[in-house]
């Protein structure tokens, strides 16, 4: 039921942390994987590296998904280089302010939402006939737990990520006839180059791990693990839904 053989899945910052970490898993369960981030030799070097452990196969394109048309170009180059996809994972994200939402500028708002939900809208679209016309697929977007959350300090992140709960929701309508599965999973805090600042500071992190029950910080692994139950056979009856993977931080109160 977990098997991938047979199966094309492209996933988008895929270059290290929870991208890589997908990417892997994939092609470790037998799919052929397309690596894209922003820079190409970061991509080659996943590839690589997958190519070299003979499980799976593994092709580098590199693509800033905030840009339509590299966006665009990346799907042409993927069907034509492996056919239609069957796996789409929009894990790319981007945060580029920490603060009130009083003093983000429009610039700053408007890249979020481009890269975090605008972004995962054109890709779906783009794949979705090609899934329809093999008798299916599976969307998966790698949202965010603060999408459950208000913040002093990422809020305008936290509003992208809530509005994949909802174009999760709203794809999987418009898309289940065609057999085709859109779900997202909101990480927890997860040891990853985007999420340092928050665990490399012992305070920071010790306030986090006081609140979840599982008292510890999340790998990369652990979102891959249920990555891979969404992209398989194991979920055919799952659309339409957010998995949250945070160690069960967001089922207590803190300080209680």
């Amino acid at each position: 039921m977990f098997s991938l053989e047979g199966k094309t899945a492209l996933i988008t910052g895929a270059s290290r942390g929870i991208g890589r970490c997908i990417a892997e898993s994939f092609a470790h369960l037998g799919a052929t994987v397309i690596i894209s981030s922003r820079k190409q030799m970061a991509c080659d070097e996943v590839a690589d590296t997958i190519n070299a452990r003979g499980s799976g196969r593994a092709l580098a394109l590199a693509a800033n998904v905030g840009k339509k048309d590299e966006v665009k170009a990346l799907l042409l180059t993927a069907k034509e280089r492996l056919g239609p996809i069957d796996i789409l994972v929009c894990n790319a994200a981007a945060n580029p302010f920490y603060g009130p939402m009083s003093e983000i500028n429009d610039e700053q708002f408007e890249k979020i939402l481009r890269t975090n939900v605008l972004s995962s809208h054109w890709m779906a679209h783009l794949v979705a006939p090609g899934m329809a016309a093999r008798g299916g697929g599976s969307i998966i977007l790698i949202s965010s737990m603060g999408g459950l959350r208000g913040s002093a300090t990422i809020g305008a992140y936290n509003i992208s990520k809530a509005a994949d709960f909802q174009l999760a929701r709203n794809l999987a309508v418009e898309y289940g006839p065609q057999n085709i599965r859109v779900n997202c999973i909101a990480p927890g805090l997860i040891r990853t180059d985007f999420s340092r600042a928050l665990w490399e500071d012992p305070v920071t992190l010790s306030e986090a791990l006081k609140s979840t029950p599982l008292g510890r910080i999340g790998e990369p692994d652990d979102i891959a693990g249920a990555t891979s139950f969404l992209a398989s056979d194991a979920a055919r009856y799952v659309t339409g839904q957010t998995i949250v993977v945070d160690g069960g931080l967001t089922v207590t109160i803190p300080g209680i």
